[in-house]
């Protein structure tokens, strides 16, 4: 039975479809009962009736990548040196920034302490978005995730702190991915490129052998669930594609040959823009350091030239920001990276929404989130304005709802 109503101006529903004016969203028990106009709905006269006269309804917005590590330093070294328990206090907030800015699930791709926060949100100990989260991410030796700048023995030890363990050899690979299905994660992230961040390798460097991939992905695919893979250059892109990753993260560099193996495998791209442009703009201000300046500098036309491609070629592309919680990127800007598909990429409005609401939660594996059709979450971001006339009406969040309760701002 119909326990909430909510009025706006218009609704958009996530799928795409043209925008609903004087709308009416009925919920009952937390899930989307029905949406249409409010002259064709009825609203039981026991049912909370809310009303937002000038604002638009959206499915609540997804950034499908993301770090809840709670630090303020763009040095990776300060990443180490803060303890787990203060991470975990700062990512607490933002989490709380999060969802006031629209946001009511995210993807944490590699951090020590998201399954934490995913079962305090979960039991309503905090508020915030829905989590999502792999827990600490899987590198091999000198690869992406390892802490080059420190001796090998301190690394390789087991440590809460970080975001990566490392695992060298297919058998390795598949202990660490049963590791992390015993810890409960909804996901495994797994680095088949250097990166940016990282000092010793490169973005277009090949990381992970095809057996190692393999081994994680049959361990994640047994039991249901997803795994993503930082992936910049294009052999590693494919590398992870053709054994069987289900989400490319990043992706500089993408070929013919790589658009067709997304085709083929059905796969979700989460592009990541916003972290680059930040970085590009202005890391030289926040303590990035120089390597990783000169890294994504060296990349960003590639990076833009390669989400076109892959939007002109109909690959499903999901909004992920990889903010992590510093100055330069912090939780709660996570609306720059919709801005920067239209801007940027060439997206209409619609599109942009899609890929923070339905595309996003396809990268997430959820079903029910992402679009307010009959039986998902009531999930709803609030905005003042038409985020179709103007994408940055995103930014102007009156309110938000998960699963049927206001959340507020």
């Amino acid at each position: 039975m119909t326990d909430l109503a909510i009025d706006c101006a218009r609704l958009l529903d996530g799928t795409g479809a043209g925008p609903i004016e004087d709308a009416r969203l009925l919920v009952a028990d937390g899930r989307v009962e029905d949406i249409g106009g409010q002259e064709s709905l009825d609203v039981p006269d026991d049912a909370e009736h809310v009303t937002y006269p000038e604002s638009t309804v959206i499915p609540g917005l997804i950034d499908a990548h993301l770090h809840l590590m709670g630090t303020r330093s763009m040095d990776p070294f300060d990443w180490i040196r803060t303890p787990p328990t203060q991470g975990a206090a700062r990512a607490t907030a933002d989490l709380r920034d999060l969802v006031s800015a629209g946001f009511t699930a995210v993807r944490d791709v590699g951090s020590a302490t998201g399954i934490g926060l995913r079962d305090a949100v979960d039991e309503e100990a905090i508020p915030g978005p829905r989590v999502y989260t792999s827990g600490k991410s899987i590198s091999q030796t000198g690869g992406h995730g390892d802490a080059h700048y420190l001796p090998h023995q301190w690394v390789r030890e087991e440590d809460e702190r970080g975001i990566s363990s490392l695992a060298d050899g297919p058998t390795e690979w598949r202990k660490e991915a049963r590791k992390r299905i015993r810890d409960g994660t909804d996901l495994v992230k797994i680095m088949t490129t250097g990166g940016v961040l990282s000092e010793k390798d490169a973005p277009d460097q090949s990381q992970m052998t095809d057996a190692e991939i393999r081994a994680v992905v049959e361990e994640a695919h047994r039991v249901g669930i997803p795994v993503a893979s930082h992936a910049q250059g294009s052999e590693g892109i494919l590398n992870a594609l053709e054994n069987g990753v289900d989400t490319i993260e990043h992706g500089f560099w993408l070929t013919d040959e790589v658009i067709e193996a997304f085709h083929e495998t059905g796969a979700t791209f989460v592009p990541t823009l916003a972290i680059m442009h930040r970085i590009c703009e202005h890391g030289d201000e926040h303590g990035v350091p120089e390597y990783g300046l000169e890294k994504a500098r060296n990349a960003r036309e590639a990076h833009f030239e390669s989400v076109q491609k892959a939007y002109e070629a109909d690959v499903p592309i999901a909004l992920g920001t990889d903010f992590l919680g510093p100055e330069l990127v912090p939780h709660g800007e996570n609306v720059l990276e919709a801005e920067l598909f239209v801007e940027e990429v060439g997206m209409s409005e619609s599109e942009a929404i899609q890929a923070g609401t339905r595309v996003a939660a396809r990268a997430l594996g959820a079903e029910d989130l992402g679009t307010l059709e009959p039986g998902n979450h009531a999930d709803v971001a609030v905005v003042d304005g038409d985020p179709l006339d103007d994408i940055g009406a995103l930014h102007e969040v009156r309110t938000v709802y998960k699963g049927g309760s206001e959340v507020g701002v």
